[in-house]
């Protein structure tokens, strides 16, 4: 096993008892207990067979089941074995809006990521009658939500995940499309624009768009302008995501008994109230035989005794795993809705000699997706023979789905005449972490992203090392053909695609899945805005669900250096990544520039007063002490250590910005206090804000709504047309540090510590 295989291995998926000693000695035992865990839904007698079968399955990493399955069956842990929900729909009163937040914060706890529509809460000014005031809109409450998510993971729980999604005809859309240009807002959701094609055709017709609520229309704009500032801020901020909900809704295999306003984190599960997914892939790149010759090929056979027995091992997950809430559980039974989808397409084609998003690979990729998906739907019949369909099966209704009547005939029949355990079956899910765990396969549908690059491996001395990562199928072509063998042009990575190709692939993979696919389209720096926008208009033209891209800026950070990029040159003594990593503190100079803030926290009768001074440094000033002073003595203790410690850092030099961002994810217990109507989880994240107004106001960076942007963006987004400084500030990984985050599968994952927002 690679070493960083073994790494994933111990710190997400082996099992420890509670001192930290080791349970599961190999991966085999591993595999032993989720499998023997799948198979107790069978029946007694046949449990021994299944638990044999599903090993087989796993094994080689043909077949893996999500985290969560890995993590958590077989275990005895008050853990859910479902990825992701979608929480019931939010009553626009209050005491409904906290039930849900009481809801969202137990599913949480259990592990569960979860999706939100805030599409149903009355926007922002209007009235509340019988309380004589007016309403905070959605976006208010989102902050709420955003520190129960940061309060659970601080407190030791799984790190949280979350989706907002809001209709393109509430009347704070706007509002909802600028949330993320505020630095450090919302940093726990992901959010996505619903798009309804009303007004996917204003759009095309450059007609007016109203701003509805509850029947009343708040005002009116042009649909195009609408919809080039949900691409414009994409374009800076890689968020919002568009959804093209009513294509979700009419090719719903349940059309007939649920309506769908919301997604799972990453946008792979479209689901109803109290809707939960599960979610598994097949490792394509591990069925692929005679590699790299004019051999090579899959075996459509051993596909589909893989999808079936899969399937079956994804079906007994309902029945085995708990569930945060009873409503979750109850979704779950009556509709038993499976995701099976695919990872290491990119490195199967490769091995199959076939470049990534040409004719030929979209003619492979139909033809082993469109087998999967057939061999999930037969197997899916066979097991209602065996043990009845889903509760809300209605033959008729459920036949004139539009995905249903795409199936082969012999699939229709034998829906027709047994039934179907599985009203929904296929998704491409986000498979960062169990792809590094299957040996570096390629994530999902995703091109390879680097052939190689640099990862830091925990040893078990709590040391770190260095370690070349590579690719899966760069791998076994080095074991093929050597070491210094050119690698044929069929090798291509993401930094080579164009977008169409993207398109192209996700468009074929979409063909074959009834639900959705998380997949980020990776996209130059120097994209014009044009054709940015265009892939959005083609995402909706090919077919698609959805649509999520990626366009790396200094606001959002680096990403992974390949290895075949140039050597930069040589970094200066003690600099590294931008980063100078000093022997000394700087020196103070007798007499510094600062400024003096007043903090007045509403808990507390006297204010505080934040003294911050800089040093002048290659002509830019620089945070190089803080002082905090107050009437209060009740926290003088602490202050004191804060400006100790916070002044040590600065004193040390390079991207100090971190500082801003561990203190403003600080969350009192007793709950925060609401200023200037935002609301402050604590008085340390207040001081944070604070001092990174003073970074702001000082030059020493610049925040990320100003970054500069073609002229086009700003008049889109209603911004002077003046230029305005460019910031320098880089975005690192929260766990570990390093500037390693690539996006990929619509979520943020680390190459340097195996961090992934979305597992």
């Amino acid at each position: 096993m690679l070493p960083i295989a073994e790494q994933i291995w111990d710190m997400k998926y082996r099992l420890h008892a509670a001192d930290g000693t080791p349970i599961d000695l190999t991966v085999d035992d591993t595999f032993t207990r989720v499998a023997t865990a799948l198979a107790k839904a069978e029946s007694p007698d046949t449990r021994a067979h299944w638990a044999a079968r599903f090993k087989a399955a796993l094994e080689g990493h043909r077949f893996l089941p999500a985290g969560r399955i890995i993590a958590g069956a077989g275990t005895g842990r008050d853990v859910t074995l479902f990825n992701c929900f979608v929480m019931g729909t939010i009553p626009d009163t209050m005491a409904g809006i906290f039930d849900n937040l009481k809801e969202a914060a137990l599913t949480m706890q259990q592990g569960g990521g979860i999706g939100y529509d805030f599409s149903t809460l009355r926007p922002k000014g209007a009235r509340v009658e019988g309380v004589g005031a007016d309403a905070s809109g959605p976006l208010s409450f989102m902050d709420v939500w955003d520190a129960m998510c940061r309060t659970i993971m601080s407190a030791g729980a799984r790190r949280g995940a979350m989706m907002a999604t809001m209709r393109c005809d509430h009347p704070d859309i706007e509002e909802f499309i600028d949330a993320k240009r505020e630095p450090g807002r919302l940093t726990m959701f992901n959010l996505s624009v619903l798009a309804t094609d009303p007004f996917m055709a204003a759009v095309k017709a450059d007609a007016d768009w109203p701003l509805m609520f509850n029947g009343k229309t708040y005002r009116t704009l042009k649909a195009r302008a609408l919809w080039d500032k949900i691409i414009a801020a994409t374009y800076a901020y890689a968020e919002p995501g568009v959804i093209f909900i009513d294509r979700i809704n009419a090719r719903n295999n349940l059309h007939y008994c649920e309506s769908i306003q919301a997604t799972n984190p990453c946008g792979e599960q479209p689901l109803p109230p109290y809707g939960a997914c599960l979610l598994g892939s097949i490792n394509l790149a591990a069925l692929v035989q005679n590699p790299f010759t004019d051999k090579a090929s899959i075996d459509i056979s051993e596909l589909d005794a893989l999808t079936r027995d899969a399937v079956r091992a994804m079906d007994n997950v309902v029945d085995v795993s708990r569930f945060p809430l009873p409503e979750q559980q109850r979704e779950a039974n009556t509709k038993r809705r499976i995701g099976l989808g695919v990872t290491g397409l990119a490195d199967a084609l490769i091995m199959c000699r076939t470049r990534y998003g040409s004719p030929a690979s979209l003619t492979l990729i139909n033809t082993w997706l469109k087998a999967m998906s057939r061999s999930a739907y037969l197997a899916s019949t066979e097991l209602a023979k065996e043990k009845g369909a889903f509760p809300l099966f209605d033959r008729d209704e459920y036949l004139k789905g539009e995905t249903i009547r795409a199936l082969d005939e012999d699939v229709r029949t034998a829906i027709a005449t047994h039934g179907i355990r599985n009203a929904l079956l296929t998704s491409i899910a986000p498979t960062g972490t169990i792809s590094l765990f299957a040996g570096n396969v390629s994530s999902g549908i995703e091109p390879v992203f680097a052939f190689s690059y640099t990862r830091k491996v925990l040893m078990p001395d709590g040391t770190r090392r260095e370690e070349r990562v590579a690719d899966y199928a760069v791998t076994k072509f080095r074991e093929m053909f050597g070491e210094t063998t050119v690698l044929p042009d069929y090798f291509v990575s993401a930094q080579e695609l164009a977008p169409a190709d993207h398109l192209a692939v996700q468009a074929a993979c979409q063909n074959h899945i009834d639900s959705s696919i998380s997949k980020t389209i990776n996209v130059p720096e120097d994209i014009s805005f044009d054709a940015f926008k265009n892939i959005y208009t083609d995402a909706y033209a090919q077919g698609l669900k959805g649509c999520t891209t990626y366009r790396p800026s200094d606001v959002r950070g680096s990403v992974l250096t390949v290895d075949a990029a140039p050597a930069p040159a040589k970094p200066a003594p003690f600099e590294k990544d931008g980063v100078v990593y000093m022997s000394k503190p700087l020196e103070r100079e007798t007499v510094l520039p600062g400024f003096t803030y007043k903090l007045q926290w509403p808990e507390s009768d006297h204010a505080m007063y934040i003294t911050i001074n800089d040093l002048l440094q290659d002509g830019r000033r620089r945070p190089f002490e803080i002082f905090i002073n107050s009437k209060n003595m009740e926290h003088y203790a602490w202050t004191v250590a804060l400006t100790r410690m916070v002044s040590a850092v600065f004193r040390r030099g390079g991207d100090v910005t971190f500082v801003v961002e561990e203190l403003k994810a600080v969350f009192d217990p007793r709950g925060g206090s609401w200023m200037k109507g935002r609301y402050v989880p604590s008085l340390l994240a207040a001081i944070g804000e604070v001092i990174e107004q003073h970074m702001l106001d000082t030059g020493f960076i610049t925040r990320e709504d100003d970054t500069p942007q073609p002229e086009k963006i700003r008049i889109a987004m209603g911004e002077p047309a003046e230029p305005i400084i460019a910031t320098t500030k880089l975005k690192g990984c929260s766990r570990c540090g390093e500037r390693s985050l690539i996006q990929q599968e619509g979520c943020e994952t680390c190459t340097s510590c195996g961090y992934s927002k979305c597992s």
